[in-house]
């Protein structure tokens, strides 16, 4: 549970991988000193970049810069989804951004990619296209693609920076406590009264330690935590067309107009209006 440094091996004469890794179930809390590229479609799901903890809706496209530490998009995600990663050598940067004047914004994408990049609207659906294309390239051609890919990203302007601070490995050498634990027991008991106190336990902490350190480590309270994976969850069983009311209850919020309130502050509409309009956009 522990954060992992992931070893990722390269084939021989290549430059960058591509690959579909599928690790639902598995809490990968994990860095790497390659720069990445994440493309994941699923109906909703958590982000954790850095010490960014937010959600994702129907797709998201992130950059993450080397040594931050992530945690796999697809961790926790109970619905079908598709998933694209690409990974770059360490020397990608050196060998062919650098050299070359003509990268120069791609070189400026990859010194901001420590603060973890979020993609949306049309620069999401064009780089998921020619992913989905890049799979099927010979090495020559696949290259081109993945510059074009990063220019892509390097010229919009629809992108979040998901951190204001460095957020890379030096932040997390001194962290003893096994995040994997923490997300367990939320995953557990999301649904049911999940406890600080509890949890504090877990991991060998008194409360108001877990509390200062828990609020160190993801800019979050434990409590704010557990509402966002409660929304996250309703969104699932929204989109599943379930009722309201029964979502409500179903993911642990005993009053129901809490549950809208809470919904509403975090999503900026209703449950109700976020169904309808999902459903009719997927008519």
């Amino acid at each position: 549970m522990k954060i992992i440094k992931e070893e990722v091996v390269f084939d021989p004469g290549k430059s960058f991988k591509i690959f579909t890794p599928s690790l639902r179930n598995y809490f990968f809390w994990h860095y790497h000193p390659e720069i990445e590229l994440v493309y994941v479609e699923a109906l909703t799901g958590i982000r954790h970049v850095g010490k960014n903890i937010s959600s994702y809706l129907s797709s998201d496209l992130v950059l993450i810069g080397s040594n931050v530490p992530h945690l796999n998009f697809d961790y926790g995600v109970q619905t079908d989804y598709k998933q694209i990663v690409v990974q770059f050598k360490t020397s990608f940067l050196e060998d062919i951004i650098k050299s070359n004047a003509e990268f120069d914004a791609i070189k400026f994408l990859f010194e901001k990619a420590y603060l973890g990049l979020s993609f949306s609207g049309e620069t999401k659906e064009l780089v998921f296209s020619k992913l989905k294309q890049l799979q099927r390239k010979n090495n020559f051609d696949s290259l081109l693609s993945l510059l074009e890919i990063l220019n892509i990203l390097a010229m919009s302007n629809e992108v979040q920076e998901l951190n204001n601070v460095d957020t890379s490995l030096k932040i997390f050498l001194n962290d003893k406590i096994r995040m994997g634990t923490i997300y367990d027991y939320i995953h557990e008991y999301y649904d049911k009264k999940p406890n600080v106190n509890d949890i504090a336990e877990k991991v060998h902490l008194s409360t108001a330690a877990f509390c200062r350190y828990f609020k160190k480590q993801t800019n979050m309270t434990f409590t704010e935590l557990v509402n966002q994976y409660r929304i996250t969850q309703a969104k699932t069983l929204l989109l599943k067309n379930h009722n309201v009311s029964e979502v409500g209850f179903a993911v642990g919020f005993e009053s129901p107009s809490y549950f809208n309130k809470l919904f509403k502050n975090m999503e900026h509409e209703t449950p109700s209006a976020f169904k309808k309009r999902l459903l009719i956009i997927e008519e």
